[in-house]
């Protein structure tokens, strides 16, 4: 079947769902093109299905073509932030890397090289995952890629600075202690949004202070309200090189039942794809999705949530790398 795009400002865009029906055809992220029918892509979409480091419910190896298969129905324009991300810069779809699901040291190594292969010449990760334990490797290929330690905005329920589980280092629990061990994060502009639930003790938030994290709480963005929270982060971060990570369970599992790690208490999805649209000309490097679980999604919730979140973030992209361009500023 031919595939008829949509093609503007010269960039290759999603499949034309006036012509082909959105259920047709194959299900690359917002049916763009994949990273090897086009020359080049100053955004990728890659998916990394591993789910070798959970501690609770598997199957996030599967959440990648979940949220491809939920992203069917995104339009080319986002109003919300005003922009056509695939007219401005040549977004495609890089597929999945191939990640050794038996040897967690070995995945974490294959994620690292993978993400410094694609982002050779400039282009910028937008990561499905696959569980939490993915972000370490794609942070330090941010960080060598930025030549400095970068700043990290994580939303999750959780606050994934533990040290070890079951005397494993690397697990989904586990990512930015490692990454502050390993000064690949600027520690003066590193928050969490989102986290709640119980701990394992007032030890756990005393090490997360003690390692630099800011926290804002779902109750505190409830109470505070998205502009202050967007404030507060904007203010923390500046124009640092910024990585963001999203655990989708950071929802309420009303808005994203389809996670491994469920909380009670949760922000809406309203609220974090309006926290995202809020960091608008920040200096966004790249940025993951992940914990979508789509053996306890019903009717794509989690997997429709995920898919809007990856396509606001690759609007983001796609709007600072436009505006840079053309005033020549680099980011």
């Amino acid at each position: 079947m031919d595939e008829l795009r949509i093609t503007t400002g010269g960039n290759v865009g999603p499949i034309d769902s006036s012509r082909i029906p959105r259920y047709a055809g194959a299900a690359t992220f917002a049916r763009l093109p994949r990273l090897d029918q086009v020359t080049r892509a100053d955004v990728a979409v890659v998916g990394v299905p591993f789910d070798s480091g959970v501690s609770y419910r598997p199957g996030a190896r599967f959440g990648a073509n979940h949220v491809r298969e939920a992203s069917r129905l995104l339009r080319p324009y986002n109003p919300a932030l005003s922009i056509s991300p695939f007219e401005r810069v040549q977004v495609a779809d890089a597929g999945d890397m191939a990640v050794n699901p038996f040897n967690i040291n070995e995945a974490i190594e294959t994620i690292q090289q993978n993400a410094l292969d694609l982002t050779h010449d400039g282009a910028r990760l937008v990561t499905l995952g696959g569980d939490h334990t993915i972000a370490l490797p794609l942070l330090r290929a941010a960080s060598e890629r930025a030549g400095e330690p970068v700043a990290l905005l994580h939303f999750d329920a959780h606050l994934d600075t533990w040290d070890t589980y079951f005397g494993a280092e690397y697990t989904h629990g586990t990512p930015f202690r490692r990454a502050v061990e390993e000064g690949i994060l600027d520690t003066e502009a590193i928050s969490h949004v989102g986290t709640r639930g119980p701990l394992y003790g007032v030890k756990d938030l005393e090490d997360d202070r003690r390692f630099g994290f800011g926290i804002v709480t779902s109750s505190d963005v409830f109470r505070q309200g998205v502009d202050e929270t967007v404030a507060k982060l904007r203010d923390r971060i500046g124009n640092r090189p910024l990585y963001v990570s999203i655990d989708i369970d950071v929802l309420d599992p009303a808005h994203a039942p389809g996670t491994g790690t469920p909380e009670a208490g949760g922000i809406t999805s309203r609220e974090l794809l309006e926290i995202l649209r809020g960091l608008r000309g920040m200096n966004l490097i790249g940025a993951d999705v992940v914990e979508v679980a789509p053996a306890y999604d019903h009717a794509e919730i989690t997997g429709v949530a995920a898919s809007h979140v990856a396509y606001d973030l690759v609007s983001l992209m796609a709007d600072a790398i436009s505006t840079n361009s053309t005033t020549g500023r680099l980011s």
